[in-house]
């Protein structure tokens, strides 16, 4: 448990989401509050400080979010893959803006003020349909100069098993997670693209960020206005054709708020690590930045004088490359609890 914020353990850590007996729908015990998928909780393609919210509740509430991912052009026609009912519908009402990433919010928190921390514990991810799609998009990617063609792949997913099945034969085994978390950025920036991760989260692409996991992210407008979106039924890191498996999920979150907090960028915790994280056009400096904030907060939460901390790195602490392709390329910085100073 990282040290300077109020919470006790993650409630839910490990318990599956139920499934109704079609797996494709869910629902989650224990939340009063349910945001659905509708016209009118859903934005297109940005993040926005002027956005209003869709629900208001009270720091410290369990929040049930239902998203939808794709566009006309990503849907399936095989009738045996299911398209949600509200899908089509959110796609004829809602404005596109050229971020193009469908996202449910904001949630306003109540309490939250610029300088806190919203404290987000992720207690559930479940698939709502029974398909993903990834695709290669031109002059999109890693190697953009070697895939000039669209090509959209289908995928079926077994929500019983968490496996999709693979064009060429064999199945992956699923780990879904929200490809973008985040909140309103500082009202300066204006309307911001939601393809580009920054200090206020967004596009993260962290496949890191599963059930059992805390997020934590600054916070730049009173009551916070956090939204989420991008379901991914898996992707490795890097993500380097631009896309993962795309899908619908829901998320059962904790919104809370720690004050005070002054983060510069997002941070996590998972049951048995540390995560920092550097969002930058140049690798180099996302690394810079993910293993700077990774000192800090040693010395913030565990008194190790920096040096210290450069070397605790050096021996324990691992840089994976978190994502390739959203124009601010990602790495985030983990580190065993294991090698923590015991206090």
């Amino acid at each position: 448990m990282m040290k300077g914020y109020r919470s006790g353990p993650v409630s839910g850590q490990g318990q599956a989401p139920i499934l109704n007996q079609n797996c494709i729908m869910t629902r989650f015990n224990n939340a009063p509050h349910h945001v659905a998928a509708t016209p009118q909780t859903i934005v297109c393609g940005y993040f926005d400080a002027t956005t209003a919210p869709v629900l208001t509740v009270p720091a410290g509430t369990e929040v049930i979010i239902d998203t939808v991912n794709g566009h006309r052009h990503e849907l399936p026609n095989d009738p045996f893959l299911v398209v949600l009912p509200e899908h089509r519908p959110i796609l004829d009402s809602v404005a596109r803006w050229p971020g193009g990433h469908l996202l449910t919010g904001p949630v306003a928190v109540e309490g939250g003020r610029p300088g806190d921390a919203l404290v987000v514990d992720i207690l559930g991810v479940a698939f709502r349909q029974n398909w993903g799609f990834t695709s290669v998009e031109p002059l999109l990617g890693t190697l953009p100069e070697e895939f000039p063609d669209y090509l959209l792949r289908h995928l079926t997913i077994d929500t019983a098993t968490r496996t999709a099945k693979m064009p060429w034969g064999g199945a992956l085994q699923l780990e879904p997670f929200f490809g973008i978390m985040g909140v309103a950025p500082p009202p300066a920036w204006g309307r911001i693209s939601s393809v580009i991760p920054r200090a206020h989260g967004g596009n993260m692409d962290n496949k890191v960020l599963i059930p059992g996991t805390r997020v934590l992210f600054p916070v730049f407008n009173n009551d916070v206005l956090f939204s989420v979106g991008d379901g991914h039924a898996v992707q490795g890191d890097g993500e380097v054709c631009v896309t993962a498996l795309e899908t619908s999920l829901t998320g059962h979150f904790r919104l809370d708020v720690q004050k005070g907090m002054d983060l510069s960028q997002p941070r996590a915790e998972t049951p048995t690590h540390l995560i920092t994280m550097g969002f930058d056009e140049d690798l180099d400096q996302a690394a810079k930045h993910a293993l700077r904030d990774m000192l800090r907060r040693l010395g913030e939460s565990y008194g190790l004088a920096k040096a210290d901390a450069y070397i605790l790195c050096s021996l324990a602490a691992d840089l994976r490359v978190t994502q390739t392709v959203n124009v601010a390329k990602g790495i985030h910085c983990m580190l065993p609890k294991a090698a923590l100073p015991q206090m």
